[in-house]
């Protein structure tokens, strides 16, 4: 626990300096603000809009940043060839990968918990009002994050920082697809069975991040009961414990040359 703790903190240092983070969390919070000047040039709704947009920038920048710094995390080693004085180290590869997937759910939730506080002005400001739902979307984008993260780590242990990114985008669209794709198949009556059988092999195999995806419900102001945030985030937990496992167990066999 000591070895992962001193990792932990070590990478949410690294983290925290990253001027891609800054950059991220700049563009961020300017779409948030821009988001009450969108909402008034609409005709009704004005405040659901404000909501659905606040919450889409929070979700849409915080994956990038768990994209992005989270495949940096790993890389920057190697490419430091601190990577070798680490593996050198009575450190296990497996407590390296979960120190770093720590240090980044950290920075995470100090980012996201700045992007909600800015998003809570602007609701108070336009007089939009705060309902609960609103945290509860925040909480379960938060833990959609985590599963991310840990896929960004899944295939930075194998790959190169594009490659990397590239899979990770690719692995979260999927995922944020499949759960549609599979009532497209299972209720579309021009559908195959082999193409109904694909898409229950693909949303068993991929993580369903639309199970995190309650904006619709916050942007209507209704609730989001205690048992499905509970489920969300067992569920995420479960994702992302795998994902680390699979990616501890490729990082053990990579050669570093």
């Amino acid at each position: 626990m000591i070895q992962i703790w001193a990792v932990t903190l070590n990478s949410f240092r690294e983290a925290m300096r990253d001027k891609v983070l800054y950059s991220l969390l700049f563009f961020a919070m300017l779409m948030i603000l821009a988001s009450l000047a969108v909402a008034q040039m609409t005709i009704g709704e004005y405040e659901k809009v404000l909501r659905d947009l606040g919450l889409a920038a929070i979700s849409i920048f915080g994956l990038m940043i768990a994209i992005f710094v989270g495949i940096g995390l790993v890389h920057k080693e190697i490419e430091r060839k601190t990577i070798y004085t680490i593996v050198s180290k009575p450190l296990h590869r497996w407590q390296f990968l979960v120190g770093k997937f720590l240090g980044l759910s950290a920075t995470l939730l100090l980012q996201v918990i700045s992007m909600a506080a800015a998003f809570a002005l602007i609701l108070v400001f336009a007089e939009a009002g705060l309902h609960s739902s609103l945290l509860a979307a925040i909480w379960l984008s938060y833990t959609e994050l985590l599963v991310v993260t840990a896929i960004a780590l899944l295939f930075s242990s194998f790959s190169s920082p594009v490659l990397a990114s590239m899979f990770t985008i690719g692995f979260t669209l999927i995922g944020r697809l499949s759960s549609g794709l599979l009532e497209f198949a299972e209720q579309g009556e021009s559908s195959s069975e082999s193409f109904r059988r694909f898409a229950r092999i693909l949303y068993r195999v991929v993580p369903d991040l639309q199970t995190f995806n309650v904006r619709t419900a916050a942007s209507h102001e209704i609730g989001v009961g205690w048992e499905y945030l509970g489920y969300g985030t067992g569920y995420a937990v479960a994702w992302s414990a795998a994902l680390l496992l699979i990616a501890s167990v490729i990082f053990h066999f990579r050669e570093f040359r």
